[in-house]
């Protein structure tokens, strides 16, 4: 495993702008993900964490279905061992769907294997409870899957709320919601959501959902901020592409003599959104990072790259999880989107 000290200097993080959520609490505008395991080896992953800490990385974002919190949390003690200090990271996870009736359990196992006292923020993953068992596959019929059920969710968020109180989690957030279900749980939580983290890159802008996160208070997320290259081939139409390929971000990565995914990052984070990208190459890790921090882009590049939306999700496992639950039409929101 490298060390902390990369042969490249790093970024100075002072230098990476900050947000500050509805709680009074800062966040990093940038973050890097984890979700990687799938397509890359134990060590790779390990090694873009490290790597992505000692470019300047500050912000990191992981759950438990990603399966590797154990060895992140190995990686995290090597960090700090390393003389960043634990107050200088922020660091996220999320609870999965097979635990919403036990998020106290959930937090604390991640905790253990994150090798953490606290998390910053802690998200519910999806607002269902629908999962499918190990060794299943994704497109089968998940035989106790549910339709959406605020009463459920406001059972899981009491649990959410709680873990704030008792000194766990400093902050609490959901992932993959929608309007209509925002707004019930503003109008019932005792601590609302201060982010919501979703899909949300140039051909997937999601406006309106967007708009109404920030008239409300709660700081966006946005997962593939690049769009999604490496996404499941059960996650690919024959009309998706990804962002990095579209005309428009390719014309502005000429001027400014950068890789594409840069100019995505660069229209997320100067949007108001947080991106949270991934990679294991040291180039892209401190390319990603040095996109907050120059060459912002003009007022006609951010309304080329707005008129570039395609509506189009790239991320689609769950949603098919949803279409193959027990009464799946009822998972359909008031507003004719898909629920969650």
């Amino acid at each position: 495993m490298s060390t902390i000290n990369a042969e490249q200097p790093g970024i100075d993080p002072c230098a990476i702008p900050c947000k500050v959520l509805s709680n009074g609490q800062k966040i990093p505008a940038i973050g890097m993900g984890t979700f990687g395991s799938d397509r890359f080896s134990a060590e790779q992953v390990s090694n873009a964490v490290l790597e992505a800490a000692a470019a300047g990385f500050r912000f990191f974002d992981c759950a438990s279905v990603y399966g590797n919190e154990k060895l992140i949390g190995e990686v995290f003690k090597k960090i700090i061992g390393g003389g960043i200090p634990r107050q200088a990271l922020y660091i996220d996870s999320k609870v999965w769907n097979d635990r919403h009736q036990d998020v106290l359990g959930s937090c604390r196992q991640t905790l253990e294997d994150l090798q953490l006292d606290y998390l910053d923020l802690y998200l519910v993953h999806w607002p269902f409870s629908n999962y499918h068992p190990p060794g299943c596959s994704v497109d089968s019929r998940s035989p106790d899957a549910r339709p959406y059920s605020h009463e459920r969710f406001m059972s899981t968020w009491r649990q959410m709320e709680q873990l704030v109180k008792s000194g766990l989690v400093k902050s609490i957030g959901t992932s993959n919601m929608t309007i209509p279900k925002m707004e019930l749980l503003l109008a019932d939580a005792e601590i609302a959501p201060v982010v919501n983290e979703m899909e949300c890159h140039p051909h997937f802008q999601q406006p309106e959902l967007y708009r109404y996160l920030v008239e409300n208070g709660i700081q966006p997320i946005g997962f593939c901020p690049i769009g999604s290259p490496t996404r499941p081939d059960r996650d690919k139409t024959a009309d998706d592409t990804c962002d990095i390929e579209d005309p428009v971000i390719v014309d502005i990565a000429r001027r400014l003599g950068v890789h594409p995914a840069v100019v995505c990052i660069k229209w997320a984070v100067q949007r108001g959104q947080i991106p949270i990208p991934f990679s294991v190459k040291s180039a892209e890790i401190r390319s990603n990072l040095l996109a907050v921090t120059r060459d912002p882009l003009t007022d006609d590049e951010m309304r080329a790259i707005a008129a570039i939306d395609r509506h189009c999700r790239l991320i689609k496992g769950q949603v098919f999880l949803w279409e193959h639950a027990a009464g799946w039409e009822d998972l359909w929101d008031l507003d004719g989107s898909i629920a969650g």
